[in-house]
């Protein structure tokens, strides 16, 4: 325990002297909040902005330094707060904008910063600006992508899409207006038409919209479905919008996303150029008060047009395009290969003085410990708070929690909702890992005092919840909290990165500084145990290291002295090595 006790006295000096020159947000731990599932205040079920406030301790006492929000503006809710009537208005149910001044407020006084989600490529169609584009009203016709309908070869009555494009969340992406008399587009419910970038009082409407936002006090933005914001012209096409190919894809209907292959709904390259535009007005604020702001872009591309976000060689875009690579292409299957081939990969591609990213889940897929499997939870929170740059926490992440079962009865998310399924739903809807957060094991998971929750609290929440593991001598949130203390560090904010495949199932991760004390951690993804020689693999360590932190399945415990030649390895193990100076 001598040279724990060391360590922890190293890693408060440190952290006291660090005088890099990283902005606070290259080294953060960013914590997603869903705000309708994190903590209710006034009992109706529904989570907001003061259960927020209220919960900040939580955020405090586990190190972390920024929360992110999801949708929290006035909205119809067709899409949970991703339909937006009013960008610069707070949805009552959520609370007001005295509640979310209170909230700012409060969050800075614990030096926590607030990044709030920014949705441009969309508004509702209960909007102003819809209602007035629908009646053609002068400044506002353009707001939105309108299209003429094709006559219909058999029904000269009936008018057809204007091309075959496909909704995200199924059927048609054009839905027709009875007041214009003409199709709009939605590449998401037909609640969400999307706003026309080609109209510069549009672009104007929401840089503003950032602006307003950044006068309140936030630090940044998470950018939803950026590459959405811009279609091919039909000028460019004949004077039609065109339609999109197959893609060839077995098992997918006329009416499925992935039916077709979308070369002319995302990825347009002007989408570049307003990333760039967007950050200029971030960089304007920080250059009049000296404060970062950031930018963090949500964009499910192939990494070759994720890294343009970054920016063009000239221009800067985002700060943090999203690393989707362990949510996408990593699962319980995964060997040690795998995971150092995806990590490999981004920093490959990541250009030159850019700042990484590593994202295990967010409230649109699984969650982290339902696709990887619980076993590996631990294994992953060490992976993505250890690795260089930035790391991202879905709330429950650091609890290990699980989906939550939600019946067809039950069902809210439009995209279970539109298959028409009572049988197949939940191979589309995103509810499951957006069930309450887990409090306690009373009543509704301490989520609320009322007499329901607007999803279903999950079965397990009276095991698995951040009071027990609080209280508990070895836990998922006690791993998690050890790591991210360690973030703090000289080694992991300014540390090289050497990634190992010890064997198929174990890999090792070394963080090194000169003159610092080298950070190893080591998993083994198996059920079996194995004993490994790290000599062989880490010239630069030395014979005997240090347990900082071991998960629920280790036999080794903090403070331990551990010979590296011979390292016995439970089965699931994530532990982390530390080495004196």
């Amino acid at each position: 325990m001598l040279q724990l006790r060391w360590f922890v006295l190293w890693a408060t000096y440190c952290i006291a002297i660090v005088t890099c020159d990283k902005k606070w947000w290259q080294t953060s731990v960013i914590y997603q909040i869903y705000p309708r599932s994190f903590k209710d205040s006034n009992s109706d079920g529904i989570g907001d902005l003061n259960g927020i406030t209220e919960s900040l301790w939580h955020i405090k006492e586990a190190g972390i330094e920024t929360i992110w929000l999801s949708p929290i503006y006035k909205s119809p809710m067709y899409d949970f707060g991703y339909d937006i009537a009013d960008f610069k208005e707070i949805q009552p149910e959520y609370g007001t904008m005295q509640d979310f001044e209170n909230l700012i407020r409060e969050a800075n006084s614990l030096d926590i910063r607030v990044v709030l989600d920014f949705v441009p490529n969309h508004s509702s169609n209960e909007s102003e600006w819809f209602q007035l584009s629908a009646n053609r009203t002068a400044g506002y016709e353009n707001y939105f992508v309108w299209a003429d309908g094709t006559p219909d070869p058999n029904n000269p009555g009936k008018l057809l899409p204007p091309s075959n494009w496909i909704s995200v969340f199924r059927k048609s992406a054009w839905e027709y207006n009875p007041v214009r008399k003409q199709f709009f587009l939605h590449q998401f419910v037909i609640g969400q038409p999307d706003l026309n970038y080609r109209e510069p009082r549009v672009v104007e409407e929401m840089k503003n919209v950032i602006r307003f936002w950044l006068d309140k006090g936030v630090s940044g933005f998470r950018v939803d479905a950026v590459p959405f914001l811009f279609e091919s012209r039909p000028e460019d096409h004949g004077g039609k919008y065109p339609d999109e190919p197959r893609a060839n894809i077995l098992e997918t209907t006329p009416d499925d996303y992935e039916y077709l292959n979308h070369l002319y709904t995302m990825n347009q390259d002007e989408t570049y150029d307003m990333i760039y535009q967007w950050r200029d007005i971030l960089d304007e604020y920080e250059s009049k008060d000296g404060k970062p702001r950031v930018m963090l872009t949500e964009g499910y591309a192939d990494i070759k047009y994720v890294m343009r976000y970054y920016g063009n060689g000239t221009h800067d875009g985002s700060h943090l395009p999203f690393n989707f690579e362990f949510l996408n292409n990593i699962n319980n299957q995964s060997d040690a290969r795998d995971m150092k081939f995806i990590i490999d990969k981004w920093m490959t591609y990541m250009p030159i003085g850019r700042t990484a990213n590593w994202v295990n889940g967010n409230h649109d897929n699984k969650r982290m410990a339902s696709r990887q499997g619980i076993d590996r939870a631990d294994a992953m929170n060490m992976l993505v708070l250890l690795l260089p740059g930035v790391a991202l926490t879905y709330q429950g992440e650091e609890l290990a929690m699980t989906d939550g079962k939600v019946s067809w009865e039950e069902t809210k998310d439009p995209a279970a909702c539109n298959t028409d399924d009572p049988i197949n739903y939940n191979k589309f809807s995103r509810d499951p890992a957006r069930t309450p957060y887990h409090w306690d094991d009373s009543n509704y998971a301490g989520f609320t005092s009322g007499n329901k929750t607007w999803l279903p609290v999950a079965d397990n929440y009276k095991e698995v919840n951040l009071k027990a593991q609080m209280a508990a001598a070895k836990s998922h949130y006690k791993f998690y909290k050890d790591i991210v203390a360690l973030r703090k560090t000289n080694t992991i904010i300014n540390g090289d990165l050497e990634v190992k495949v010890i064997s198929e199932p174990v890999l090792a991760v070394m963080r090194y500084l000169p003159n610092e004390p080298i950070v190893l951690a080591i998993t083994n993804l198996s059920s079996s145990e194995h004993t490994v020689n790290l000599l062989e693999f880490f010239r630069v360590l030395p014979e005997n290291m240090t347990v900082y932190a071991s998960s629920i399945a280790a036999k080794l415990q903090k403070g331990e002295r551990i010979s590296t030649s011979r390292l016995v390895l439970s089965p699931h193990d994530a532990i982390v090595l530390v080495s004196s100076a």
